[in-house]
């Protein structure tokens, strides 16, 4: 058989992902396997303008924060520390036992060990003349007292 390699379309993208999926969860627990969730969380303004949020996602037993943003104008007011107090929660909720989540040195990598994350690796020139930090969070939960 050969292949060729090309660019690939949406479609294909969303293929390959369930493909890898459904690979990765034939290796991990079975009350694990099917855990993977999208959790999207909005900012908006009162006229419903959004003005900052978070993507993430519930993956076997984390959750990993792809984006947080606040528009410049709210910065500083405390919604970035609200989103991290309610995906925390989530993730309580949901039985998680850690965050994970990534940051340029131009960006808020001060905010997050603020809030407890810890620094687990760091590549440095990426971008070129900035750094690229990986935090991770250990979830506490009620049950871990018992």
């Amino acid at each position: 058989m050969t292949a060729d390699i090309s660019f690939g379309s949406k479609e294909e993208s969303e293929y390959i992902r369930k493909r890898l999926i459904e690979f990765n969860s034939k290796h991990v627990h079975e009350e694990l396997s099917s855990r993977y969730e999208e959790i999207n969380l909005a900012i908006k303004n009162t006229d419903g303008q959004v003005v900052g949020g978070m993507l993430a996602v519930l993956c076997w037993n984390w959750i990993e924060i792809d984006i947080l943003w606040i528009d410049e104008s709210l910065r500083g007011r405390g919604y970035g520390t609200r989103l991290l107090n309610q995906i925390e929660d989530i993730a309580k909720e949901k039985n998680c036992t850690f965050l994970k989540l990534n940051t340029f040195s131009f960006q808020a990598p001060d905010f997050y060990r603020k809030h407890g994350y810890s620094e687990v690796a760091v590549f440095e020139d990426a971008p070129t003349g900035s750094r690229h930090y990986y935090f991770k969070k250990e979830i506490y939960r009620p049950s871990d007292e018992a």
